[in-house]
């Protein structure tokens, strides 16, 4: 029996790239009648642990074509960007941390496309208490209850519980998607992810005798 159509959106808030596909995967999925789930993970510890550092300072042109890059791609979609923003992250686990609550209480897909339009188009630093006011403020969730739990042991046991999931499953970069067990890196592969899921499973609002 096919398995309802469903996709897995691994990610950490932090990722340059995960910029594009927090803009526009929940809509595609909603579009092709995809059910999403949402799984934040800590993609640093990943990369240190595996020596992949994509944008070292020390390689300029590279870290000047990764901006352009998303620029132009980011143009393609129809979302605007004020290039560069300050990358790495001072505080990416924090960001991430509220990722975990926003996806275990069901608001994560929202919480994750705000966080990048206040980072990418308004200059305000995902995870930086600027930006998590702003963010917040425009979820109606309380900002002093939301920042409090995501100093707590669940918050931090569910940011490394993921990590350690996505390790198992072989995640090493963010925006990962998965189709059962069928991974697919990066924003530029999630319409191979989509016809993936359109190929092996039936929709998601189908029942299972159907």
């Amino acid at each position: 029996m096919q398995r309802k159509k469903h996709i897995e959106f691994w990610f950490a808030v932090g990722s340059t790239y995960t910029y594009l596909s927090a803009m526009r995967t929940e809509n595609a999925c909603r579009q092709n009648g995809i059910s999403i789930s949402w799984h934040p993970f800590n993609v640093r510890k990943i990369m240190l642990e595996t020596d992949n550092f994509p944008f070292p300072a020390s390689k300029p042109d590279k870290v000047n074509y990764m901006w352009r890059d998303l620029e132009r791609r980011a143009e393609h979609y129809g979302h605007p960007v004020r290039l560069p923003v300050e990358y790495p992250l001072e505080h990416f686990e924090r960001a991430n941390r509220i990722a975990v609550i926003a996806a275990r209480d069901g608001w994560c897909g929202e919480y994750l496309a705000e966080t990048y339009r206040n980072w990418f188009q308004r200059g305000l630093t995902a995870g930086a208490k600027a930006n998590l006011r702003a963010t917040l403020a425009s979820l109606n969730k309380p900002y002093d209850s939301v920042l409090c739990e995501s100093e707590g042991d669940a918050a931090c046991s569910g940011l490394e519980g993921n990590t350690d999931e996505a390790r198992q499953r072989g995640v090493f970069g963010s925006p990962s998607f998965f189709v059962c067990d069928e991974l697919f890196w990066g924003d530029d592969r999630l319409e191979d992810a989509i016809r993936y899921c359109d190929s092996q499973c039936m929709p998601s609002n189908q029942s299972d005798k159907a």
